[in-house]
């Protein structure tokens, strides 16, 4: 399975998911970390400079794509409309507090990561 984790420097965790330089992908297998990569966003809607009027009219296609075969997709915060694509879309959104991404991978495996959808935002 993969995950994907929203971060700014390949460590911490960003704390908004549209406005992320990157994901880091992990590859998991029997629960144990295989492989993770950096991958940087070059296709969010704040990414690729779309107004606030084209964001809205933007369907997540590019990213929901990028994201293609990730289990679960995590941030510390993200738009309610990207966090109902994803879901609708059969991934798990998180919006977390941890700001350490392997220390959140931990505790996704564990079946222990406590998910905050109050945190998202409507913009």
């Amino acid at each position: 399975m993969k995950i994907a984790i929203a971060s700014d420097d390949g460590k911490n965790i960003a704390s908004h998911f549209g406005r992320t330089r990157g994901f880091i992908v992990y590859d998991v297998e029997d629960f144990q970390i295989k492989n993770k990569e950096y991958l940087e966003n070059t296709f969010t809607g704040h990414v690729r400079g779309l107004s606030e009027e084209e964001h809205h009219a933007d369907r997540h296609g590019a990213i929901l794509s990028a994201l293609r075969g990730c289990q679960a997709v995590i941030s510390c915060g993200m738009g309610q409309r990207i966090y109902n694509e994803l879901r609708a879309n059969g991934m798990e959104a998180f919006i977390v507090n941890e700001t350490d991404a392997d220390q959140a991978i931990d505790l996704y495996l564990k079946n222990a990561l406590r998910d905050n959808p109050g945190k998202g935002c409507d913009h």
